[in-house]
């Protein structure tokens, strides 16, 4: 699929310069397209960005939402394989973290082409469950999303958008709250894991728990900021993103300034 293709669920796609690297990026719960609009301006070149956006939300509002997580991402896998027409990376932050480490899994199982490295931030590996939120009242999860930076303080003063997102949140917590691998299959190719220092939801110290995920290169970084730490740096997120990726993003940059 080229950089112009239409694909409904990418929505925002973005690249400087001729694409070398696509970046698939997975948000967290809740979350649609635009929770990576602020790395559009700070992309490096050769990059090109095609954040995912779930159905049921967003531009797909009216699309069918999946009956679990299963189905959740065999329609991912489905939705996003033409993509993966060129080399690719994938990141997925919080919730968005284990659908990368599934959709890598999958594109490693079954082609066309498996991702250079999957990227995962603020998240518990598979085989640790998360507690029990998705049938708490609004005010509890309102209270809960403020605490670990699921939103701009400014978004809360809007009800009919605070409603929407606290739908979309509650089918995304369910989903994760279902997905738990006690085994899970370690992935072949590069899986790097970001954390946030101060990060309250996702402790540093669960991190390294990811190594049971990979067979190949896997490393650990720590970086400034709390739960929403991709967000509230994008410069530095991804520059971090970036030291991860193979040498042709740097060809591909040159390339770009000639």
């Amino acid at each position: 699929m080229s950089s112009k293709s239409h694909n409904p669920w990418i929505v925002g796609r973005c690249c400087v310069g001729d694409p070398q690297i696509r970046l698939i990026c997975l948000p967290q719960a809740g979350a649609g397209a635009g929770a990576f609009s602020a790395w559009r301006r700070h992309l490096p070149p050769g990059i090109e960005l095609a954040p995912v956006v779930l159905p049921g939300r967003g531009t797909r509002e009216n699309d069918p939402i999946p009956d679990g997580f299963d189905a959740l991402a065999e329609a991912l896998f489905d939705g996003l394989a033409p993509e993966f027409t060129m080399p690719y990376a994938i990141f997925g932050h919080s919730f968005g973290a284990v659908l990368a480490y599934e959709l890598a899994r999958m594109a490693e199982d079954r082609g066309p082409r498996a991702p250079l490295a999957t990227l995962v931030s603020g998240s518990r590996p598979p085989q640790v469950r998360i507690p029990l939120r998705s049938k708490s009242d609004d005010e509890t999860l309102l209270a809960w999303l403020a605490d670990n930076e699921g939103l701009p303080q400014e978004l809360f003063e809007f009800p009919t958008f605070l409603d929407e997102i606290l739908r979309t949140l509650r089918i995304d917590l369910e989903y994760a709250e279902s997905y738990v691998v006690p085994d899970p299959l370690p992935l072949r190719g590069p899986l790097h894991v970001f954390g946030g220092a101060d990060d309250r939801l996702t402790m540093v110290a669960e991190l390294p728990h990811w190594s049971r995920c990979a067979s190949g290169g896997f490393s650990v970084q720590v970086m400034p900021g709390g739960h929403g730490f991709p967000y509230t740096d994008p410069v530095a997120m991804l520059a971090a993103v970036q030291g991860k990726l193979p040498g042709l993003v740097a060809a591909g940059a040159a390339g770009s300034r000639l």
